[in-house]
């Protein structure tokens, strides 16, 4: 029986002889209408540019049914539902094919150039080209990434750095600090995960930071003290955040969002990248409950950002994907069915529950005391056996695999897709991606905004006199950095 009667937000473009009439709108059930946040400034002063990584369409549609209140005769819209105005493509340069890769996609996002996939801000050709961030740090602004991945990983890194191969880290964790932009480090606020990265044996760029008067902070607590227009550089994991569902903190991207937002404020306008990193790694891992999870937290970010828009209608937000991952639907196997009910009361993620299942007397009451749902006589006989196979990747996956079964989750791979993303924005400007776009007019319009930017004619000025600063690319590839991303696309 087909239950919703959800209509969603629907973006209209009327074209009438030489007249295009484009818009949104929001049509509630009842018939009601909320417009998005629009603003008078044409032009804004703050750009917040959010990836969400791996996040195609079918994520956004099971995240509504996820947080569907099943008591009531329609499907209940989301956050995400009304700021929706457009779609993007994503295939990378042609010499990859049509699917990208994150780093590929992260460049043509950040600087408007289609590139190859692996590549981290250089062209085909392997030459650095400017992102919408550095621009923004060439005209005075100050900026700032908020991610829940090692902030070297693709999307971050792109928007900062210049190198042949993402598999770089520790390259790319030096080109944090090296490279400079007018005299100046590329970003003033840096939230994520990485110390691996940062404290190393042949290199120490934590301590060169806080050197240069950067507050240092490994704890979610500690970044809260932190004075409000610090250079900040956060580091609170070895390589990436803990999953939402095992981190102290489920919804710390909202979290690193507010925080890096307190210390980018000022009266010449900032740019911040915001990744939730961890969606495309739960799309990789196949696992739902991770998926749905990360995208609660990323959901509560954007409420956030969308209150803060209100209270700064100068600013813009954009959200898009920059892939999909997993080729995620929702129902499987032939059945009209999805139970996302059944991941509402998760006390940890299926990765933490693999792992202790073994140590634990009563494998079925732990199992299903994380899981938060009641198992019958054979599922709890299933995996008590389960916790003899020493394998705990092999518990994982059996683990995911039940729930997937139980929910009506279906999976085409465990890696992207090259389906087209969908597109978020509100606030000053927000109509400039309105529609049907490719990923590279996303960094395109931000780079018109920036030239229309108050800051630009400082910049312009720089330029004339020669002291415009340039960047290097590092072409070296570490091979003690490089690793198997068929088999862990965290890279650790």
């Amino acid at each position: 029986m087909f239950r919703s009667k959800f209509i969603k937000r629907g973006c209209y473009v009327l074209v009438l002889g030489a007249l295009t009439v484009q818009g949104c709108m929001n049509t509630a059930t009842q018939g009601t209408q909320t417009k998005i946040q629009t603003s008078t400034a044409s032009v804004p002063k703050n750009i917040i540019m959010v990836v969400a990584d791996g996040m195609g369409p079918a994520y956004t549609t099971a995240y509504r049914n996820y947080k569907d209140d099943p008591t009531t005769p329609q499907v209940d819209p989301v956050i995400f539902d009304d700021m929706l105005v457009g779609n993007a493509s994503t295939y990378p340069a042609a010499v990859s094919g049509y699917v990208t890769d994150s780093a590929a996609a992260a460049t043509a996002l950040a600087s408007g150039i289609k590139s190859y996939n692996g590549a981290i801000g250089v062209d085909v050709n392997k030459q650095p080209v400017t992102s919408v961030l550095q621009q923004a740090k060439k005209q005075g602004m100050r900026t700032g990434i908020a991610v829940t991945s090692q902030i070297v990983h693709a999307t971050p890194a792109a928007y900062i750095a210049h190198n042949e191969s993402r598999k770089n880290y520790n390259a790319l964790a030096d080109s944090f600090f090296d490279l400079r932009i007018n005299g100046n480090f590329v970003a003033d606020v840096m939230l994520g995960g990485g110390t691996d990265y940062f404290e190393r044996e042949d290199r120490d760029l934590v301590a060169s930071f806080i050197d240069n008067n950067y507050e240092y902070v490994d704890s979610y607590n500690r970044l809260a003290a932190v004075p409000a227009g610090s250079n900040v550089l956060g580091l609170f994991a070895p390589v990436g955040l803990p999953p939402a569902l095992d981190d102290k903190r489920r919804h710390r991207l909202s979290y690193l969002t507010e925080q890096a937002i307190k210390h980018l404020e000022n009266d010449r306008g900032f740019f911040l990248l915001v990744e939730a990193s961890q969606v495309d790694w739960a799309g990789h891992a196949n696992d739902i409950a991770s998926a749905m999870a990360e995208m609660d937290d990323l959901a509560v970010t954007m409420r956030y950002l969308k209150r803060y828009v209100d209270a700064h209608p100068d600013t813009l937000v954009v959200l898009t994907a920059d892939h999909s991952t997993g080729g995620l639907s929702v129902g499987a196997n032939g059945q009209y069915a999805w139970k996302p009910e059944l991941l509402h009361n998760m006390k940890g993620s299926v990765e933490s529950i693999a792992r202790a299942m073994a140590s634990q007397d009563d494998v079925a009451l732990f199992v299903e005391s994380q899981l938060g749902f009641s198992l019958d006589a054979e599922d709890k006989k299933q995996l008590t056996a389960l916790a003899d196979v020493a394998d705990e990747m092999e518990r994982w996956k059996v683990i995911k695999g039940f729930l997937d079964e139980k929910t009506h989750t279906g999976w085409t791979t465990g890696g992207h897709t090259g389906v087209d993303v969908e597109v978020f924005a509100f606030g000053a400007g927000y109509t400039a991606f309105v529609g049907q776009l490719d990923n590279t007019d996303i960094a395109r319009n931000m780079f018109r905004y920036l030239s229309q930017h108050p800051t630009r004619a400082e910049f312009k000025n720089s330029v004339s006199s020669g002291t415009a600063p340039s960047a290097t690319v590092d072409t070296n590839v570490e091979k003690q950095d490089s690793c198997d991303f068929k088999s862990d696309w965290r890279c650790q």
